[in-house]
């Protein structure tokens, strides 16, 4: 009898698991950037949309972080307080034909590091949309 008998199951098992862990961490850390991606985006269109629809400026901007809010709650996240930027192409913002433009950023942590050193390591996520103001609409006040 060989003294090498019965090694390969343990060499397989030693290989696969130093494998299959990097390869696991790697999957869970690209899952929580395209969740935190995707809520932007949606986000961003969410309010956009929101922000036309609403018949004065500030009710607008109301509506629209309160859209923007929701789009990130519905991926069990939470909008930053600096996250949401609002401009217009035009003065007052809510001119027919005008253009609103939402910008959202975000920061993806990524899963299983130390709160200390959370800030370096997650990864920054932004979406912006365009949308436009109904050429129709009576002119804002």
């Amino acid at each position: 009898m060989s003294r090498e008998e019965g090694t390969a199951t343990i060499e397989f098992t030693f290989l696969a698991v130093l494998l299959l862990v990097p390869l696991v961490y790697v999957v869970l850390s690209a899952s929580q950037v395209q969740r935190n991606a995707y809520a932007a985006a949606e986000a961003a269109r969410d309010a956009g949309r929101a922000y036309v629809r609403a018949g004065t400026a500030g009710e607008g901007e109301r509506e629209a972080y309160a859209a923007a809010r929701l789009a990130f709650r519905d991926q069990g996240l939470d909008l930053p307080e600096e996250g949401v930027r609002i401009t217009c192409s035009a003065d007052p913002c809510l001119t027919p034909g005008g253009r609103v433009t939402v910008s959202i950023t975000a920061r993806a942590t990524l899963p299983g590091v130390p709160a200390l050193g959370r800030r370096a390591t997650a990864v920054r996520v932004s979406a912006h949309h365009v949308e436009m103001v109904d050429t129709y609409r009576a002119a804002p006040p």
